[in-house]
């Protein structure tokens, strides 16, 4: 329960501005969503999937940028990491930062750890006014 000081500071049109805004907010989450998924389209088919670009139109700029992480799939890797008898690599789960130190000191070959290594990527939309 909130204290009486606290309680008196929130009125009934804080909580009506408060969801008509969220409302808003949903709404143009929705359209935004919507614009990225064709800008999106639009840069798969101009320069590739997963590539880069950007477009000037007027004086706006519109730019993709790809975002790519890699990660070691866990249960193939620890299954080749105990196969390879690098236990000291594998906690709960592959411990990346040794398993780069390991593939550095020359200890592991990254063809011993070939199809363990999961790729993805994200895609991020950015619109700026040219000036």
């Amino acid at each position: 329960m909130l204290k009486n000081n606290v309680g008196s500071l929130i009125t009934k049109e804080m909580l009506a501005n408060y969801h008509e805004l969220n409302l808003k907010k949903k709404e143009i989450e929705t359209e935004l969503n919507e614009l990225k998924k064709v800008f999106n389209q639009y840069f798969d088919m101009a320069v590739g999937k997963d590539t880069r670009g950007d477009i000037a139109i007027g004086d706006y700029k519109l730019q993709r940028q790809v975002r790519v992480t890699e990660k070691y799939e866990q249960e193939d890797t620890v299954n080749r990491l105990e196969k390879l008898n690098f236990l000291d690599l594998i906690q709960k789960r592959p411990d990346e930062e040794k398993i780069k130190a390991a593939l550095n000191l020359g200890l592991l070959k990254e063809s011993d750890l070939e199809g363990c290594i999961k790729t993805s990527s994200s895609q991020a939309i950015y619109v700026k006014r040219v000036e």
